[in-house]
């Protein structure tokens, strides 16, 4: 990766690290699911006139952001509410890729590798871990709506997958804004169910600069720039070589909110992290060393071999991601299962 595209990627990482101090920040002065409202109503408006509508069918597209934005967000924004601390929720919301991980294997049928076991089992590990420190110091009810946001987001990812929908350049950026238009309307009804029209009321009435501040940022950086950077990224490059740097996101998570609010987790919680990440980390590494002893063996005729007939199975078990024309030394990746957001938006 040229050295520009691995800059924008770390930017990126910051951007939806840093974007859980900038909830966070927001939710002091405005009720979570109304300050939802607000964020994807400027996600989506202008941008939906101006970015092209996926070829997916509406209600591919409700799916997809019933589940990856309204689902994920509400619980996200609720779990931040409810006093789950904006550096430990960077770390523990990266279980989606574990997530997806198993839902594919039971929706989808695809057949995790011996290494995404491992990450899962280790993930889950982890998982266990940070409950453990956070049932030492609080209470565990945070932590629970937490959990369920990143099974939401693992949903979310395995609807997208079904759909193809990240075929094509700019379609990722495509199905952010206009599956993001579920969002609102919902978002606003339950904020007037739950939080109550005075709430609403009173908080729309007196908008505070850390509220407008933290929705242009949510909306603008995190999601529209970071998103437009990332899936731009992921049309230039194998799949393999961009997500791994989504791990740097709980590191710049964690890092903001220890300046921003002095966050010092439970060192269980730490650990527990740690391991969390690890699992991520193996459940995303290609064996690289293993593909390059297959093609040692490829047979060196005038003709190359005949790849194998795909089978009704294999055919949901990979995507086939090409590198960009004029690249050099990389063959077509083989990505068994990629998560379709690596990062919170």
């Amino acid at each position: 990766m040229r050295r520009r595209d691995t800059a924008l990627a770390v930017l990126v990482a910051l951007l939806w690290g840093t974007n859980f101090v900038a909830i966070r920040t927001g939710l002091d002065s405005v009720p979570p699911l109304l300050f939802l409202a607000v964020r994807f109503t400027v996600v989506c408006l202008p941008a939906v006139f101006l970015v092209r509508r996926p070829a997916l069918p509406w209600r591919d597209l409700a799916l997809i952001g019933l589940f990856t934005s309204l689902g994920q967000f509400a619980l996200l924004y609720l779990s931040l509410h409810l006093g789950m601390p904006p550096g430990l929720s960077s770390l523990v919301l990266q279980a989606q890729v574990l997530l997806t991980v198993v839902i594919a294997a039971v929706w989808l049928r695809e057949r995790p590798s011996v290494l995404q076991r491992a990450g899962v089992a280790l993930g889950g590990a982890g998982l266990v871990t940070i409950a453990v420190g956070r049932g030492l110091s609080a209470p565990l009810l945070p932590l629970v709506v937490l959990v369920l946001a990143a099974v939401s987001w693992a949903v979310g990812n395995v609807l997208t997958r079904r759909s193809g929908a990240l075929t094509g350049p700019g379609a990722g950026l495509g199905v952010t804004v206009w599956s993001g238009l579920v969002v609102p309307v919902p978002a606003l009804a339950l904020s007037l169910a739950f939080e109550g029209p005075a709430a609403v009321g009173e908080a729309l009435s007196h908008l505070q600069w850390q509220a407008l501040a933290s929705t242009a940022y949510t909306a603008y950086l995190s999601s529209l720039v970071g998103y437009g950077i990332w899936n731009t990224l992921l049309g230039r490059y194998p799949v393999a070589k961009v997500t791994p740097f989504a791990m740097l996101v709980p590191v710049f998570g964690m890092a903001a909110a220890a300046v921003a609010f002095d966050e010092r987790p439970h060192p269980l919680e730490l650990a527990g992290g740690l391991v969390l990440l690890v699992g991520v980390a193996v459940a995303v590494t290609r064996r690289r060393a293993q593909a390059g002893a297959v093609a040692s063996t490829k047979p060196r005729a005038a003709e190359p071999a005949a790849p194998p007939a795909p089978t009704e199975a294999s055919a949901l078990l990979a995507v086939e991601v090409e590198p960009p024309a004029g690249s050099t030394g990389e063959a077509t990746d083989l990505v068994e299962l990629a998560p379709t957001s690596p990062g919170a938006r």
